[in-house]
């Protein structure tokens, strides 16, 4: 099964020069824990809920002054949508995340997908346990 069956398609996004309390409120509205930020038409990092609050928040910064340039994380995992949920999960695995950014053979953001999606939608139980086993294995905390 392909990566593109069973993501999630669409995605939205933030500019990179908004406040991180502007993150917040729109995460809260679309019900999401992540978006990618973008610099003009360029994706350039993705910030998660675990950013404000590792990166703002307990760092005492101020979410309605700080960029979320400042807090996002920079480093993007994606993967394409003609690529196999096995691949997907693997990378998945190796960098200990919930969602990676789907990308077209355009190069062009196309979607996400999840350990949720590869539960639910790929119909594929050992799957996801096996990735949820992986990454859920102790990281080293951030900063």
């Amino acid at each position: 099964m392909l990566v593109k069956e069973i993501m999630t398609i669409g995605i939205e996004t933030i500019d990179s020069d908004l406040n991180v309390c502007q993150a917040a409120k729109k995460m809260r509205s679309l019900g999401i824990g992540s978006l990618p930020v973008q610099q003009g038409n360029q994706i350039v990092g993705i910030i998660s809920k675990k950013d404000i609050v590792n990166r703002c928040v307990a760092e005492d910064g101020d979410p309605l002054s700080m960029q979320i340039s400042e807090i996002m994380t920079k480093e993007i995992a994606t993967c394409w949508e003609d690529e196999t949920i096995e691949e997907a999960a693997a990378i998945l695995e190796q960098n200990q995340l919930h969602r990676l950014l789907v990308m077209s053979n355009e190069n062009e953001p196309v979607g996400i997908v999840s350990l949720g999606d590869m539960a639910v939608k790929a119909h594929d139980e050992h799957l996801a346990w096996e990735v949820l086993e992986r990454i859920s294995e102790p990281a080293m905390p951030d900063r």
